[in-house]
C-alpha cells in the first residue's frame, strides 16, 4: 500500500462513519511517519483502522471498505475496523500518534502508530509477518533499540511476555 491510498482509506472510512479522526493501527500505520516507506514494508494491501468516537463505526467500515467489497474489488485495498484493543501499546501512545490529514483525506484525520509503538506491538503480536516487518525496520533504521526497549517496559504486558519480546528484538537485529 502506498502513503495516497492510505489517504484514501482515511477519506473513505471518515465519510462513511462521519468520524473526524480514525487511529490506523498494524504495519500500514509506518506510513504516517514514512510516506515512503520501503517497499517491503508495504506489502499489505489492507490498512487497520479504528475510530475513537463510537466502536460501532469498525463494523461500518468492514461493511463499506472491508475484504471482499466493491471497493476493495474495485481499488485492490481495503480497511479492516477492528476494535481499538486491538493492538497492544505502550502508556502514551496516543500523545505520539503522527496525523495524516491534507486534501486526500477530506473531512477525516488519520492518527498513525508512531513506529516505535508499531514496533512494540507488533513485537507483542509475535506472528512471522509482524516479526518480518519489525526486521525491515530494523534494517533500514528506521527504529531505535533503546526506545523499543522503553516502550517496552511502558507497555501493559507480563514480564514473561515483556522477556520474550525483548529477545524477540534483539535476535532480529543481529540478524539484521
Amino acid at each position: 500500500m502506498q502513503r495516497h491510498q492510505l489517504e484514501h482509506i482515511i477519506r473513505a472510512a471518515a465519510g462513511i462513519t462521519g468520524a473526524p479522526e480514525l487511529v490506523v493501527v498494524g504495519s500500514q500505520s509506518v506510513l504516517g511517519q514514512f510516506p515512503n516507506a520501503p517497499d517491503e514494508l508495504l506489502v499489505s494491501i489492507e490498512a487497520d483502522v479504528f475510530s475513537l468516537r463510537d466502536p460501532a463505526d469498525s463494523d461500518l467500515i468492514d461493511g463499506s471498505i472491508g475484504e471482499g467489497s466493491p471497493f476493495h474489488q474495485t481499488f485492490g485495498y481495503y480497511a479492516h475496523g477492528v476494535g481499538a484493543e486491538t493492538a497492544v501499546l505502550p502508556a502514551g501512545w496516543r500523545d505520539r500518534v503522527v496525523p495524516v490529514r491534507n486534501e486526500n483525506t477530506g473531512s477525516g484525520t488519520g492518527l498513525c502508530l508512531e513506529v516505535h509503538d508499531l514496533t512494540v506491538s507488533k513485537l507483542v503480536a509475535g506472528r512471522e509477518k509482524d516479526l518480518s516487518f519489525v526486521s525491515g525496520l530494523l534494517r533500514h533504521q528506521m527504529v531505535e533499540m533503546t526506545t523499543v526497549e522503553q516502550r517496552l517496559t511502558a507497555t501493559p504486558i507480563t514480564a514473561e511476555r515483556r522477556e520474550l519480546c525483548l529477545a524477540r528484538l534483539h535476535r532480529l537485529a543481529k540478524q539484521a
